[in-house]
């Protein structure tokens, strides 16, 4: 009789599943990084005098080009790396929080922000009647990490920590964290750009005060980019994750409103902390609801039952039992049939404890599911494929496309 052999996944194994868990845009950004600074480590381009962010050159000769081209340029192999390593973690759980087109969209306008305090901070320092400091004119700066204190700004506000360890040596206060790091970045690196991780920081708590909700648009304007034929070949990549079934304010909740929910935060779970903030479904209709979160939900506390299978009793084949059942009888009992439980992260919920909704609320889910099930057909999908995909996901659409995704895979 054979021993029980237990082996162990091998490198190359952990680094696909590490890279395969990294959401569309971030794992992008990473790698137009890379190949840009492979590209420039080839021809031998190291001046970068034409694509760095120089507020002299902005202001002179108005080559605005240089906000975005200044973010993708890199100057060492170990600058790349290190900010490629810091967005992966905070870039995913922004990008599933977000939707990818939503925090592309983000992105672009911290640098925007980034840039323009960068021009306003260096114009006062050089042409001011008192004293005349020319160096932040022609300060020629390079790299993501003015982006990367802007989303460490805005994931310490979210988190409800009150305080953040310093590379693993000691712990801060949470809301002195960025500026602690700041201030050692500066001392323990050269070349630092000074001004443009302080801008980074301004941009990151001016997103989190709400200064720039106006220039967000609402979840319509990202649903029509997500549906455009164009984007096509993106949406239907395993990684990219649509906007729809995110927070329908169109921009993460800001730190002047978060007070109102801190206790629902832990204080070692930051993906908790921002999940949190997502609207959760219920079967019974709740007396008060919350502005943010229009329609039914139920706060994680609440102690309704919770149709969750104990440890040991889930069923990680659901979503392959649940495609067998396509027969066009079964598909019209899908239609009819809902869970009115909520479903959990892992939906792992047997659809043997599915519970018939009253008439008039089925009405309302097929209404509902058919403007769901026209959005994911314009995408390429089959639509009974789809319609058996919607009835397993519960009408969540992200889960829907997962579900349509794995078939294709």
């Amino acid at each position: 009789m054979r021993p029980n052999i237990v082996t162990e996944a091998g490198v190359q194994t952990r680094v696909s599943q590490w890279w395969n868990a990294i959401p569309f845009l971030t794992s992008s950004v990473v790698v137009v990084c890379g190949i840009i600074y492979l590209i420039c480590l080839l021809t031998g381009y190291d001046t970068f005098y034409e694509v760095c962010f120089l507020p002299s050159a902005i202001l002179s000769r108005f080559q605005v080009y240089r906000f975005y081209t200044a973010i993708i340029f890199h100057g060492s192999m170990l600058h790349v790396m290190f900010n490629m390593m810091a967005l992966v973690p905070m870039g995913s759980e922004l990008e599933r929080i977000m939707g990818s087109v939503r925090l592309f969209y983000l992105t672009i306008l911290l640098a925007t922000t980034n840039a323009i305090l960068h021009l306003l901070i260096a114009s006062l320092a050089g042409y001011n009647p008192f004293y005349q400091y020319d160096h932040l004119m022609n300060e020629c700066a390079i790299g993501f990490s003015g982006i990367l204190f802007s989303m460490i700004v805005i994931e310490t506000s979210l988190s409800g920590v009150t305080s953040r360890s310093m590379f693993g040596l000691f712990n801060v206060p949470a809301k002195l964290y960025p500026w602690i790091l700041l201030i050692a970045f500066q001392l323990l690196m050269t070349n630092v750009s000074l001004l443009g991780h302080l801008c980074g920081i301004l941009s990151g708590f001016a997103y989190s005060y709400g200064l720039f909700n106006f220039l967000m648009p609402g979840s319509s304007f990202f649903s029509t980019i997500e549906s455009a034929s164009w984007m096509a070949s993106c949406v239907r990549r395993p990684k990219f994750i649509m906007c729809t079934g995110g927070n329908p304010s169109s921009y993460m909740p800001t730190y002047s409103v978060q007070n109102t929910t801190s206790s629902g935060f832990s204080t070692g779970n930051t993906w908790r902390s921002l999940s949190s903030w997502l609207p959760q479904r219920e079967a019974s209709n709740q007396s008060s609801e919350d502005s943010r979160f229009p329609g039914r939900g139920r706060t994680l506390s609440s102690t309704a039952r919770d149709p969750t299978p104990p440890a040991g009793e889930t069923d990680p084949n659901l979503h392959a039992r649940l495609l067998e059942d396509s027969t066009p009888d079964r598909l019209s009992d899908a239609t009819v049939t809902g869970m009115t439980e909520p479903i959990p992260a892992a939906r792992q919920v047997p659809i043997a404890n599915a519970a018939v909704l009253p008439q008039s609320q089925t009405q309302g889910r097929v209404a509902a599911s058919e403007e769901q099930i026209q959005k994911l057909v314009a995408m390429g999908f089959e639509r009974t494929q789809v319609e058996v995909a919607l009835a397993a996901a519960d009408d969540d659409l992200n889960v829907a496309v997962e579900i349509l995704m794995s078939q294709q895979g």
